[in-house]
C-alpha cells in the first residue's frame, strides 16, 4: 500500500469513528435519570438503563452503498448479535444504524414492520439462494462464511435475536448529525454554536479510560450546563482559558519573542513554559469568532492598558527596593503574575487570560517594559 493509500485509509478509519462519537453524543441528549451512554463496551454504541427492555445496542455503519440482502453490514452484524459472548438478554433493541438507503430489490425494505416468523423467513429466503457449490466450496467468500454461522445458529435463538433487530437507514452524514446536535441547545448565540458542539465533543473524548468509555446521564447534563451558562448570550462570549504549560517544541519556536527573553534575562527559566502557554491562549483568543468578539477584543485593548499602568507603578516600587537584581526581578515576576486579575466588566477573567496580556505588553517593543530591575 503506497503512503497516499495508507494515509486516505487511516482517514477513512478516523471518520468513521469520529461518525460513531457523534451518534453517541446525540443519544446522549435523550438520557435520562439513572442511565448512561457506553461506547466499545458490546459494540460500537450502547444505551444502557436499569430495564433491559430500554436499553439499546447500535452497530453504526457509514456506507455509501446500498443495504442489499447479501451486504455484510447486515449479517456481519448479525453475526456478532448471535455470538456466545454477546448477551442479547441485557438489551431490548439491537439497531444497526447506517447512512446506507434500501437496494432497489432489497426484502429488508419492510423488516421494522415485521414479526419474528416474518424476518425468519426473510433471512431464510437469502439464505436459500446460496448455491451447493457455494456453501461448499473449499474457500467460501467472507459474506458466505458469515451467512452459514448466522444460519447455523438455534432457530429459538436466532428468532429472538431478529425480534429485536432495527434497521436504521439513511441515516444523516456527519455534517448532518452535528446540525443536528447544534440544534439542541437553547439560549446560545449562533456564533458560539460551534465552540458549544466542541465542548461536548472534547468531554465526550475525555471520559474514555483504559478500562471503559461511559457519559452518565447526571455528567453529561452537568457539562451542558456548564457550557450554556459559558456561552450563552452576554454583553460578549469570554473564551475558555484552560492554563496548560507550553510543550518544550513550543517553548523553543517562541524561544525568539521578546517576552521570553526577557524573562531569561532574569533567569527564570522554569517559569517560560506558563507564560508561553498564556501568550498563546491569549493570541488564539483573539482569533476566536464568538459572540460579540469584537467587543471582547476591544475590551481586552483597554484591559491591557489597565494593567500596564499597574505594573509600571509596581516596577516603580521595585527600583527603589532593589539591592540584588535577579532576586529583586524575580519578586517583581511572582508578585505581577500571581496577582488576582482586576475585574472586567461585572466579570473577574481568568488568571491565565490577565497574564497572557502581561506577556503580550512585554512582547511590544513599543511599550519598552521589562522584568529586570536594578537599584
Amino acid at each position: 500500500m503506497s503512503g497516499s493509500q495508507a494515509q486516505n485509509a487511516a482517514l477513512t478509519t478516523a471518520l468513521a469513528f469520529h461518525y460513531q462519537v457523534l451518534i453517541g453524543l446525540y443519544k446522549c441528549f435523550s438520557l435520562e435519570d439513572g442511565q448512561s451512554i457506553w461506547f466499545e463496551k458490546d459494540g460500537d454504541v450502547s444505551l444502557i438503563s436499569s430495564d433491559a427492555l430500554t436499553s439499546t445496542q447500535t452497530e453504526v455503519k457509514d456506507y455509501a452503498k446500498p443495504l442489499t440482502d447479501h451486504h455484510e453490514n447486515l449479517w456481519k452484524t448479525l453475526k456478532n448479535w448471535l455470538d456466545p459472548a454477546f448477551d442479547h438478554t441485557q438489551y431490548g433493541a439491537l439497531v444497526l444504524h447506517t447512512t446506507q438507503a434500501f437496494g432497489a430489490t432489497t426484502r429488508l425494505k419492510d423488516w421494522n414492520a415485521q414479526s419474528e416468523e416474518q424476518r425468519l423467513k426473510v433471512i431464510d429466503d437469502i439464505f436459500a439462494e446460496r448455491t451447493e457449490d457455494q456453501l461448499s466450496a473449499e474457500k467460501p467468500s467472507q459474506i458466505i462464511k458469515m451467512q452459514k454461522s448466522v444460519m447455523a445458529v438455534d432457530k429459538r435463538l436466532l428468532k429472538s435475536v431478529l425480534g429485536k433487530v432495527v434497521l436504521f437507514t439513511q441515516s444523516d452524514s456527519y455534517q448532518e448529525l452535528e446540525k443536528q446536535i447544534l440544534s439542541q441547545p437553547l439560549g446560545i448565540p449562533k456564533n458560539n454554536l460551534i465552540s458549544y458542539l466542541h465542548g461536548l465533543v472534547g468531554f465526550v473524548y475525555a471520559q474514555a479510560t483504559q478500562q471503559s468509555w461511559s457519559i452518565k446521564y447526571q455528567e453529561f447534563a452537568a457539562k451542558c450546563e456548564e457550557l450554556t451558562a459559558l456561552l450563552c448570550k452576554k454583553e460578549f462570549t469570554f473564551p475558555v482559558f484552560s492554563g496548560y504549560a507550553a510543550s518544550e517544541p513550543e517553548v523553543e519556536s517562541h524561544g525568539y519573542r521578546p517576552f521570553v527573553q526577557k524573562i531569561a534575562e532574569i533567569k527564570h527559566h522554569e517559569m517560560i513554559p506558563d507564560a508561553v502557554g498564556n501568550w498563546l491562549e491569549l493570541q488564539n483568543s483573539l482569533l476566536e469568532e464568538l459572540d460579540e468578539s469584537a467587543l471582547y477584543k476591544d475590551k481586552t485593548i483597554n484591559y491591557q492598558n489597565q494593567l500596564v499602568k499597574k505594573f509600571k507603578l509596581f516596577y516603580s516600587s521595585a527600583q527603589l527596593e532593589a539591592t540584588d537584581a535577579i532576586k529583586s526581578s524575580k519578586l517583581l515576576y511572582n508578585k505581577t503574575i500571581g496577582e488576582q486579575p482586576l475585574n472586567l466588566g461585572n466579570d473577574i477573567p481568568p488568571i491565565e487570560y490577565k497574564n497572557g496580556l502581561i506577556h503580550d505588553a512585554m512582547d511590544d517593543e513599543e511599550r519598552d517594559l521589562k522584568w529586570k530591575v536594578g537599584p
